[in-house]
């Protein structure tokens, strides 16, 4: 057997099991990307109308499992809409490495019935191209397959207006709530990493599933001219836990989408259907609409972060 021992991760200080030669994390955060890339929070008012509903395939199965949940079991993983605990508004809590609840999916806490729903509502929420690559990442990061070390909880009532389905784990945390949040899109927080190559990525993130989404925010930089290329580059990149939502008068490292150039601007569309890709459609709709509400692309920025840049080789891992 393999040992295993305690590691600081040295991008967010939390401690995690790590087992011998694998001695830091390195991953692609698609949340921190996405926070620091959009610069700007999906919210919209009034509620858009591309979004899931409670009618979608996931939310469906959501409200099947419930149903077969016992009433024991949902003592244990299902909580009031705005149920509280020392983490907070626990429907709303996002981290990278974490279980919302304690039974673990493959556990013998669920029936063979109960896993077989839980897995068709993960493969509901995303989109079929990518489930064999996040089936991989799961795999890489827990060392075991789905439900290895996945954990769930049910907010609400399905089908009684609101509710939510919350999976989370080692790099992710993924949601389903049929649009019950009227003002977010995805549900509301979410996480997403992928330590390929063990707790240190390497250079050019061999088999990193997201890394493509990365190589395309280096195709905007190369786009970019002198000047511009000096405003987008940032010295320092933020602490992991202090990336968040600033409102419309926030400030925002890197360059304003708003002084590029329309093919510039174009390049960088390209990036956001990237970062969204791994969804279903009507995630990709709702993030789309909420964006287009908040004044579209033209009022985000755009960041590349000298520190962390693996190979010192202006190959941008962190942006």
């Amino acid at each position: 057997m393999e040992k295993s021992k305690k590691v600081i991760c040295p991008d967010c200080g939390d401690v995690v099991e790590a087992v011998s030669g694998l001695d830091r994390r390195g991953f692609l955060k698609s949340a921190a990307v996405a926070a620091a890339a959009g610069a700007l929070p999906l919210w919209a008012e009034p509620r858009v109308t591309a979004a899931p509903s409670a009618d979608c395939a996931a939310e469906k199965l959501v409200k099947t499992l419930h149903e077969k949940l016992t009433d024991e079991q949902k003592k244990k993983v299902c909580f009031d809409w705005d149920y509280k605990d020392s983490r907070g508004l626990l429907r709303t809590h996002v981290s990278n490495n974490w279980q919302i609840t304690n039974p673990k999916v493959d556990s013998s806490f669920y029936t063979k019935e109960q896993k077989e729903l839980i897995f068709e509502i993960f493969k509901g929420i995303f989109n079929p191209d990518w489930h064999a690559r996040l089936r991989k990442q799961l795999k890489d990061d827990s060392r075991g397959d789905f439900g290895h070390e996945q954990s769930i909880a049910i907010f609400g009532t399905p089908g009684s207006g609101k509710f939510q389905f919350v999976m989370t784990g080692r790099h992710m945390t993924i949601r389903a709530d049929g649009d019950s949040g009227d003002h977010m899109a995805l549900g509301g927080p979410i996480f997403h990493g992928h330590a390929a190559s063990g707790f240190t990525e390497k250079v050019h993130h061999p088999n990193n599933i997201f890394w493509h989404q990365a190589l395309e925010a280096n195709k905007v930089y190369q786009v970019l001219d002198g000047k511009q290329q000096e405003k987008a580059l940032v010295s320092r990149r933020p602490a992991e836990a202090a990336i968040s939502f600033r409102g419309k008068d926030g400030k925002f490292p890197g360059i304003p989408i708003s002084d590029l150039s329309k093919d510039q601007t174009a390049a960088v569309g390209k990036v956001l259907m990237s970062l969204l890709d791994p969804y279903r459609k009507e995630d990709k709709d709702e993030v789309q609409e909420c964006l287009k509400k908040q004044g579209g692309l033209e009022k985000c920025s755009l960041a590349f972060y000298k520190d962390g840049d693996l190979g010192d080789d202006g190959e941008w891992d962190n942006w």
